[in-house]
Parts: C-alpha cells; structure tokens; sequence
C-alpha cells in the first residue's frame, strides 16, 4: 500500500514509498521506448504537434497507450484518487490523457511553466493534478531535479517514487549535468476548478 505525505500546503505530495519497483520502472521504460519518439514540444496541445521550443524544453516523449500498460495506469489511478481525497479535494478526477514518457539527455531540461491551459484551448475536462514518477534509478543522472516555483525546496525522488502536485503550480525540471533522466508524466482532469 503506498501512503502519501504532504508537502507545501497539500497543492504537492510524494508518495512515501515508490510507487513501482526497479523491475516495473524497466518495463515502463521499454514500453516508453517501444512507441515513436519525438521531441518533445511545449504546451498543452504538444500531443497534436505543439511547438518545440530548444529554448524552453529539450527532451524526448513518446506516449504509452492504455492497452499497453493496464495494470501501471491502474496503479497510479489508484494512488491519485487516494492522494486526491486525502489532499487535494478536486472534484471529479480522472484520467484523461495518456501518459508521457520522458528522457532528459545530459542538457536537458524543460523551464518554468504549467500544465494547466490557462486560455482552456483544450478545455474541458480541465487538469488539475500533474505527477511526476522517476523511472532511472538516481545514481543514473545528475541535476534534473523537479523545482516548484516559490519553494526552495527541490523534489528529490527515488526510483519508482511518486509526486502528484496542482497542475496551476509553476514547476521546472532542471538541466540534466550527467547521464539520462528517465520519467512517467501524467495529468489527471475533471470539471472547472471552483
């Protein structure tokens, strides 16, 4: 069972214990690996071919169908709705895109943003949780740290470890200085925020 603890105010939580072993981060990252990759574009509409800005984001996604990993979405759904009612109280979560698979190379990074549209292009269903899961085991990279805007706090996860945070949170993830840094993105939406 993975038990949640909060940070800053509920809007960011790490699960205490990671969220998948060594053995399922492997086969997440070979079922990441196994779909086109692209490089990765910004904005909400990246799936539709949103631009890619070298100057905001440098990564490489690829999008990992539902038929292909039932049990891990089931998981996280799992572990969000619980971490939801015990922290975050949104009304009507769920999942609503598939997720992302990330590779940071060394350079890496992707600057301040939100995951949320604030012009709700795509809109609704609205996200409202973002989460985080690295899948490289930490002594693999170097820098790449999760960074929420207005905390010095950085985000320091192990191998498997989850964070869910608010998606109207600023957040960055800081250049890669050594090695790769693999991780699972997901966004969770439901009705306008009230």
């Amino acid at each position: 069972m993975i038990i949640t603890e909060p940070r800053w105010k509920s809007f960011c939580v790490e699960t205490t214990n990671p969220l998948f072993s060594p053995k399922q981060c492997q086969m997440i990252i070979e079922a990441g690996r196994a779909q086109p990759r692209q490089n990765a574009s910004v904005g909400q509409a990246q799936k539709e071919g949103g631009i890619v800005d070298t100057k905001t984001r440098t990564s490489h996604i690829s999008w990992i169908p539902f038929s292909k990993m039932p049990e891990m979405y089931k998981d996280i759904e799992t572990t969000m709705k619980k971490t939801n009612s015990n922290h975050f109280g949104f009304d009507g979560m769920q999942i609503t895109e598939l997720a992302q698979y990330t590779e940071y190379p060394s350079g890496g990074f992707y600057d301040w943003h939100m995951d949320s549209d604030v012009n709700f292009a795509h809109e609704p269903p609205v996200r409202k949780i973002s989460m985080t899961c690295l899948l490289s085991h930490e002594s693999e990279f170097e820098g790449g740290e999760l960074q929420i805007e207005k905390e010095d706090n950085k985000v320091k996860l192990v191998q498997g470890q989850a964070v869910f945070f608010a998606s109207f949170i600023k957040h960055r993830v800081a250049p890669v200085t050594r090695g790769v840094r693999k991780s699972l993105v997901m966004w969770f939406g439901g009705p306008p925020l009230r």
